[in-house]
């Protein structure tokens, strides 16, 4: 037997001792005193209450109907009013049946207020009499009622509650299944875009230029070494929950991209057949990790869509580092949004779920001058004060 067993036992066992000295023991209380004793013994039976809440419910009404039958008090009041004191016990079987509708199941909790509702009005009648019997009724039946409607309002909230975290729950995986899902969108559509193009340009001068062939064939295997990686990083993200697998994996694995590694990004472009241009304007400064990632793949995609769709050899990348926000722009000249891509790709869309999370902004759309723009401002937190200590 567990010790929390045994202590619910021993609840049970303390609580039918205290109502054997209520009804035996102590034949010149009064009646109210018999019936506050009972309700206060009930507290004994918390552990039973936890544990087999129908059981303590049988107990605390056993309990209480003994103490109601039991010897009359033999003190000044009336026979009536030491009834009407007895009674009171009964509010401790309302307190228990209350904490069985809040947490047993639906059938139980009718069949336990059925059962108590009939013991209590069958007793409450044999034992009141003249006017006292309708208004002892009454009282009863009111006590019950708040106990049950109050086991009920309990029972709403818990499975309200439950029914809130489930939702979280969900809305938690899809989030984290959208954000996988960019990454690797972002990810392994710009580097099999470029592994394509390479591919296309080495079969087409491999007998004529080999060195160009050659050259290409080392893009292929740079690109696909750094798509790998990435792989590599969201998949073990996505293992989280086998810590000692992380641990002993992650120091192996290369961070991730930031702004830092436009200009990398913007030499295998190049090897694409695209020549990027990137400017840096305002104090370049470290900026927080999620904001330094979702630029990188916002510039990612947006160099992605260029070499696919926009049928030109250069484009702009544009940094701006302000004080409170980051500012992103690409721009080229090629054909603008009739051949910028499909209208139901995910490219322009993961753009802008990227710079919703962080309270952002972007637009894309074609140039009236043409060629397509894709810029973004994603704010920057408030640079924290440091304190100088002068001397």
């Amino acid at each position: 037997m567990t010790r929390t067993k045994a202590m619910a036992w021993a609840g049970g066992a303390s609580y039918f001792l205290v109502v054997g000295l209520l009804v035996g023991a102590a034949p010149r209380a009064s009646g109210t005193a018999h019936g506050v004793g009972a309700l206060l013994a009930v507290t004994l039976l918390a552990d039973v209450v936890r544990r087999m809440p129908l059981l303590a419910l049988s107990l605390a009404l056993l309990g209480s109907t003994a103490v109601v039958v039991g010897p009359p008090s033999s003190g000044q009041e009336s026979l009536a009013t030491s009834y009407q004191g007895q009674f009171l016990s009964y509010l401790a079987v309302d307190l228990v049946l209350g904490l069985v509708v809040a947490t047993c199941l639906r059938r139980a909790s009718i069949a336990a207020v059925s059962v108590s509702f009939a013991v209590q009005l069958l007793v409450i009648g044999a034992f009141s009499h003249g006017d006292a019997l309708a208004v002892n009724e009454v009282i009863s039946v009111l006590a019950l009622a708040a106990s049950c409607l109050a086991g009920l309002l309990i029972r709403e909230r818990r499975e309200h509650a439950v029914e809130l975290r489930a939702q979280e729950v969900a809305e938690a995986v899809i989030a984290e299944r959208l954000r996988i899902a960019r990454e690797l969108h972002d990810m392994v559509a710009h580097s099999i875009g470029i592994v394509a193009i390479q591919a296309g340009v080495g079969s087409r001068v491999i007998q004529t230029q080999p060195a160009q062939a050659r050259e290409a064939l080392h893009a292929i295997e740079a690109t696909s070494r750094e798509v790998l990686s990435g792989l590599r990083r969201t998949l073990v993200s996505l293992r989280q929950a086998d810590r000692e697998t992380t641990t002993t994996e992650q120091p192996s694995l290369a961070p991730s991209p930031g702004l830092a590694d436009v200009e990398r990004l913007a030499a295998a472009t190049a090897g694409a057949g695209v020549h990027v241009d990137v400017h840096r304007t305002g104090e370049r400064r470290p900026v927080p990790a999620d904001i330094d990632l979702s630029a990188y793949r916002i510039v990612q995609e947006a160099l992605t869509n260029v070499v696919r769709h926009a049928g030109t050899g250069r484009c702009r990348v544009a940094i701006d580092y302000g004080d409170e926000e980051l500012s992103v722009e690409i721009v080229d000249d090629g054909h603008g949004a009739a051949d910028h891509g499909p209208a139901h790709g995910f490219g322009i869309i993961g753009m802008r779920e990227r710079a919703g999370l962080l309270g952002g902004h972007l637009s894309a759309g074609p140039r009236p001058e043409g060629g397509f723009r894709v810029a973004t401002r994603l704010p920057l937190p408030a640079p924290v004060p440091v304190a100088v200590e002068t001397r």
